[in-house]
């Protein structure tokens, strides 16, 4: 059942999307504003963007190329700076939280995993040694073993890895950070079809085992339709559409009703 809300959590207002009613929440895990970004020419990059993400669910962010997806994304971890009063986490301005926190907070894997160099084991233990915290062995097994890793990989120098291991040691990586949130910019997109499922198949796990609030941009509508919970269409900037990922056939917007069309 999906409702008409512009705050997909609060009271209608102009420029509503469709948000499924079941994932609504008092306060949501993000709450973006009004968020507007133009490029240094000029060019509107994302519109005036409102949306809730609701805590605890994976949500697929999906659209034609260049249509403001990974912008939008790259916002909600202060990869650039949005305004302030657009962009909240847990009620929070996220500009009045230590980058380096909300960083830990809100991890990001992005198109192509990037190890340094040395050991699995070291790779994994990287973030939380920035904070001081020592990761134990079996700490590092287990991070592995979410990733969907043999924890045997441990001793194992990054650059003797696959694309698809070390995208998943990048994932452990990040989860060493303990995260609320997982944002994914393009996960798989690099990845044969194996190592794909191997990575949705961690990060639906991860959502069902440790709550994460996952936000996910992908060219690939089937990959939304295998994960997500909820589907966020993206055309010129604007989030058009929010709805059950069963239901993009139904979209009503013309750019993404054609770029579905295309993408089946």
């Amino acid at each position: 059942m999906l409702r008409r809300n512009g705050s997909c959590a609060g009271s209608p207002s102009e420029g509503a999307v469709e948000q499924p009613a079941e994932f609504g929440a008092p306060r949501p895990k993000f709450r973006i504003k009004g968020l507007t970004k133009l490029s240094e020419s000029g060019e509107t990059i994302l519109a005036g963007v409102n949306m809730d993400i609701p805590r605890g669910i994976i949500v697929g962010i999906i659209g034609p190329s260049g249509s403001g997806k990974s912008t939008l994304l790259r916002a909600l971890n202060r990869l650039w700076e949005p305004p302030a009063g657009t962009v909240f986490l847990d009620g929070d301005d996220i500009l009045d939280i230590d980058v380096l926190a909300l960083r830990r907070k809100v991890g990001m894997l992005f198109q192509l995993p990037a190890l340094f160099e040395g050991t699995v084991a070291e790779n994994v233990r990287y973030g939380p040694a920035l904070a001081g915290r020592k990761v134990s062995d079996a700490e590092v097994a287990r991070l592995l073993g979410l990733a969907d890793l043999d924890p045997s990989l441990a001793s194992r120098n990054g650059s003797e890895l696959s694309v698809g291991q070390a995208q998943r040691v990048a994932l452990a990586r990040t989860l060493a950070n303990d995260p609320e949130v997982l944002l994914l910019d393009e996960p798989t997109s690099a990845l044969d079809p194996i190592s794909t499922q191997n990575i949705e198949d961690a990060i639906v796990r991860l959502k069902k085992t440790r709550g994460l609030t996952v936000v996910l941009v992908s060219h690939s509508l089937k990959q939304i339709q295998r994960v997500a919970d909820v589907a966020c269409l993206v055309v010129d900037g604007e989030v058009v559409e929010m709805m059950e990922p069963s239901d993009m056939a139904r979209a009503h917007h013309p750019m993404a009703r054609r770029f579905l069309e295309l993408s089946t």
